[in-house]
């Protein structure tokens, strides 16, 4: 009796472990529904989806910063104007359950038709569920924009020649710009070298880092004076150095 005890017990403990994958699966798919479900609401200006998964005292950040309860972001949702056709994407979706507590993480994947332009923008989403009764109830989302780099324009050499130099931020620490085979690179000081590209005049990027920019200054005869590293809306100013120092 005690060894067909421990069979069962066994076999008990073997149905438990390949029960829980399975049924996190199946709250992972749900909750994937339930999100590509609110999505599509998004354009088409049902708010009824959104009263029926949003919770009450949810919190929603969108990507501009702007801090919404339930009520606030359902009265956000509204259809297309005219001219405007789109569709968004749930992609690369991934989802942890912990018990009644789920966090999500998913791509939103954006085409949009703007009066006959095509657009394409992505999103990542974070998301906390919490499952109440039968319901899994959105009370918590976050959206940030994913940035990628702009397009590359080709500057002549004699413009790319008057960008090269040495800009100081500190005593200590400087920027170098100089020539690499038909563009440029960058360096500052105690880092290593990386490749420049133009966005426009006088305004350079390092691809990989589209958050950053690097703007040249002038002075009135148009003489390059400084460098100012944009990071975001914030400005770190580096003052060109006199030739050969």
């Amino acid at each position: 009796m005690p060894r067909r005890l421990n069979s069962f017990a066994f076999l008990a403990a073997l149905s438990t472990l390949f029960a829980r994958p399975a049924a996190a699966d199946e709250v992972r798919d749900r909750l994937h529904r339930q999100s590509q479900e609110l999505l599509d609401a998004i354009a088409t200006g049902s708010t009824a989806v959104w009263q029926k998964y949003l919770d009450a005292d949810a919190r929603f950040i969108d990507e501009s910063g702007k801090v919404m309860n339930g009520k606030q972001m359902i009265e956000e949702i509204r259809p297309l104007p005219a001219g405007v056709s789109g569709k968004i994407e749930a992609t690369n979706y991934d989802a942890v359950v912990h018990g009644d507590v789920a966090v999500a993480t998913y791509v939103d994947d954006e085409h949009e038709n703007y009066h006959g332009h095509e657009l394409h923008c992505q999103y990542r989403t974070t998301q906390t569920w919490l499952k109440k009764g039968d319901d899994w109830k959105l009370v918590g989302a976050q959206v940030l924009a994913i940035r990628t780099d702009p397009p590359a324009v080709s500057l002549p050499a004699a413009q790319l020649d008057a960008y090269c130099g040495r800009y100081a931020l500190t005593p200590e620490i400087a920027y170098e710009i100089r020539r690499k085979g038909e563009g440029l690179e960058g360096q500052q000081t105690g880092r290593k070298p990386e490749e420049l590209r133009a966005e426009a005049p006088d305004v350079l990027f390092v691809p990989g880092r589209p958050r950053y920019r690097y703007l040249l200054s002038r002075d009135g005869g148009g003489k390059v004076t400084g460098l100012i590293q944009r990071r975001e809306a914030w400005d770190l100013v580096w003052k060109r150095s006199p030739e050969g120092k």
